[in-house]
C-alpha cells in the first residue's frame, strides 16, 4: 500500500506540470503569427499532452482494484498518449530538420 501512495505522489505531479505546460503552449501556438513559432509550439503541446496522458493510464492501469472499465479507460488513455507523444516528436523533428537544411 505504500508503494502506491509513494507512486501517486511521484506521478501527481509529473502529471501537473505536463498539464501546465500543454496550456502554456497551447496559448502560444494560439496566439503566434509566425508559422515556424506556431507549429514548433504546437508540437511541444502534443508532446506535453502525450506525457500527461501517459501517466494519467499509468495510475489508471496500476491503482486500479481490477475494474475492467477503469483497465479499458486507461488502455485508451495510454493509445492516445503514444499518439500525441510520436506525432508531437515527429513535428518537432521536421522542424528542426528543414532549419538546418
Amino acid at each position: 500500500m505504500e508503494q502506491l501512495q509513494l507512486l501517486q505522489w511521484v506521478l501527481f505531479p509529473v502529471i501537473l506540470v505536463s498539464l501546465v505546460l500543454s496550456v502554456v503552449y497551447s496559448f502560444r501556438a494560439r496566439r503566434s503569427t509566425d508559422a515556424r513559432k506556431r507549429g514548433l509550439n504546437a508540437a511541444r503541446m502534443n508532446i506535453s499532452m502525450g506525457v500527461m496522458l501517459l501517466f494519467i493510464s499509468i495510475i489508471q492501469l496500476f491503482m486500479s482494484d481490477e475494474s475492467t472499465l477503469k483497465i479499458v479507460i486507461g488502455a485508451v488513455f495510454m493509445v492516445i498518449g503514444l499518439f500525441n507523444l510520436f506525432a508531437g516528436l515527429r513535428t518537432l523533428g521536421a522542424i528542426r530538420a528543414t532549419d538546418r537544411g
